[in-house]
């Protein structure tokens, strides 16, 4: 629940092709609440107001109710238990307006930002802005700028370092600083992991260059051609089979080149064709011209068709060559062994470039380092100019509100490394009795304590950046008396220049109200239902003295 520490003073929220304003120029507030089968409420609508706003009922009536609904709207994750018993879907609708004078210019006059949350028992959940289907995360986007919910559990985050860290920056309004130190950082850190990618791969190839340069050296030294393997597979089987080859082409000269072969009986009956001119003849011719080439190239395989022992055993030996370094390389060809040699010839060139690229790399971090460091400076300087304000503000407030002796310090000091949100560690020290020493708020502080010390920061924040509508979930637990009635004088405040609404069990709180909301239940004959109404003045102060008797 850190909504309220990014507001701008000029802010659009884009959804779906629309742009939403949402600032302290032009701010907007929660005017009407619908709700339909959610719970103990089967049907509910409720105008709200500007101004400051109270909300109260008996233990059990339904205001968690209501409070829930209402976070459901802002994204809350949905759970089809919250649907009312016996009905198919819940719906939860909720509408912004823009306030008040600020709300004459073009740009916002008329403008509404209607928000609907729907959930179905099949588990089901769709939202919608102004009727346009939008998902959960742009839904939150948006609401956060609209609406902040100060649940019991926030206060007890004022112990979480940054959550502190975020309230300073609230209040420093030192966003530009935190969008420059942000893209410092998103750039050092990626130099950074370049650089050290970069080593990790140099370390391994280095590591591995002998055996690399080895096996580069290995294939060079193989002379690789393509088709290599394909021709020593043929002139294996030739040599192999030699006697074989020779038997076979002396048969084939045997019928084609003796005195009773085809080359004779062709010429012996070539003549009387020929003299009688008949078309086959010139046929006939080109056959004896190209048995005559047959002849001659078959006579000279088998001149130099002969056993070579020694030659066989050389292609022998250059195919096991071949294939042991096929298997060794987990290929299949000749080509995909050339393929890897190129690849450790490029390895080895890159070995040679590491150190240039690794001081390049270095060079980059280091430029990085220092825009880095400067950013993060500024950012520092940024935090550190309020924190004096901030202290005094909230030990003057925390002293209106019975602390008397209260001592609050802002610490700010450097942490060892640069984070993701600058190199700050932000600590608010406090201290409630006297001559007590200033420790964390979450060591010291009762509980008591830390739900005045956050209304007194919600308070500082509103006065100095301006705040979204507020809703204070019991903020007023484990208070009383004269400390109620300055707490709510502190929201009334607060509600001078934005709207509020406190939930609240205690009559001094609700006194201050300028509108009054009662939530109650009642029976039907089917159920228990929850039901909210506004309070005339005269009920108004009744529901006060009925508080005061309680």
């Amino acid at each position: 629940m850190l909504y309220f520490f990014g507001i701008l003073r000029v802010r659009f929220v884009y959804v779906r092709k629309k742009y939403y304003l949402c600032s302290a120029v032009i701010e907007y507030m929660l005017i009407h609440l619908h709700i339909r089968n959610y719970a103990l409420i089967s049907h509910l609508d409720i105008d709200f107001h500007k101004g400051f706003s109270v909300m109260t009922g008996e233990t059990g009536a339904g205001k968690s109710i209501i409070l829930g609904a209402l976070n459901l709207v802002m994204g809350a994750r949905a759970d089809t238990k919250t649907i009312t018993e016996g009905e198919e879907r819940c719906v939860i609708e909720a509408t912004f307006e823009a306030k008040g004078d600020e709300a004459r210019g073009d740009e916002a006059r008329g403008k509404e930002i209607i928000i609907r949350r729907e959930l179905n028992q099949n588990g089901r959940s769709r939202s919608f802005v102004n009727d346009e289907v939008v998902t959960q995360a742009e839904l939150k986007a948006l609401a956060r700028q609209l609406i902040d919910i100060h649940s019991q559990h926030e206060s007890l985050m004022l112990g979480d370092d940054l959550f502190q860290l975020q309230i300073v920056d609230s209040i420093a309004n030192n966003q530009a600083q935190q969008d420059t130190y942000a893209a410092a950082y998103e750039r050092y850190t990626q130099a950074l992991h370049e650089l050290h990618q970069y080593q990790q791969r140099a370390a391994k190839a280095q590591a591995d260059a002998d055996y690399v340069a080895f096996q580069w050296q290995q294939l060079e030294d193989a002379h690789l051609q393509a088709d290599e393997m394909e021709e020593l597979e043929a002139e294996e089987y030739r040599l192999a089979h030699a006697e074989e080859i020779q038997t076979a082409l002396a048969s084939a000269l045997q019928q084609l080149d003796s005195d009773n072969g085809a080359l004779s009986l062709i010429h012996a009956s070539l003549s009387p064709i020929a003299n009688c001119q008949l078309p086959i003849a010139d046929r006939l011719e080109s056959l004896l011209i190209d048995l005559k080439d047959i002849i001659s190239d078959i006579q000279r395989l088998y001149d130099h068709t002969e056993r070579d022992p020694m030659r066989l055993e050389q292609v022998q030996e250059r195919q096991s060559m071949l294939q042991t370094l096929m298997k060794k390389h987990r290929v299949q060809t000749i080509a995909e062994l050339m393929a890897i040699h190129e690849e450790l010839g490029w390895q080895m060139q890159q070995l040679a470039n590491f150190d240039e690229d690794i001081a390049r790399l270095q060079g980059e971090v280091d430029v990085a380092h220092s825009a880095l460091d400067k950013a993060a400076e500024a950012l520092t300087q940024s935090r550190l100019a309020p924190c004096s304000h901030i202290a005094s503000r909230l030990i003057e407030d925390m002293q209106r509100l019975g602390v008397k002796h209260a001592n609050v310090a802002v610490q700010i000091t450097p942490t060892a490394d640069f984070t993701p949100t600058g190199k700050d560690d932000v600590q608010f020290m406090f201290a409630a009795n006297l001559n007590q020493s200033l420790r964390r708020v979450a060591e010291v502080a009762s509980g008591g304590e830390i739900s005045r010390l956050m209304l007194c920061i919600k308070a500082l924040i509103a006065s100095t950046n301006g705040l979204p509508t507020i809703i204070f979930d019991e903020i007023d637990t484990g208070v009383s008396g004269a400390i109620a009635s300055q707490m709510g004088e502190i929201m009334r405040q607060i509600a001078a220049s934005r709207q509020v609404i406190s939930i609240t069990h205690l009559p001094q709180v609700a006194k201050k109200g300028e509108h009054h909301y009662l939530v109650y239940k009642e029976d039907t004959d089917v159920r228990t239902e929850t039901h909210i109404r506004e309070l005339t003045t005269q009920e108004h102060e009744a529901e006060i003295e009925k508080m005061r008797e309680i």
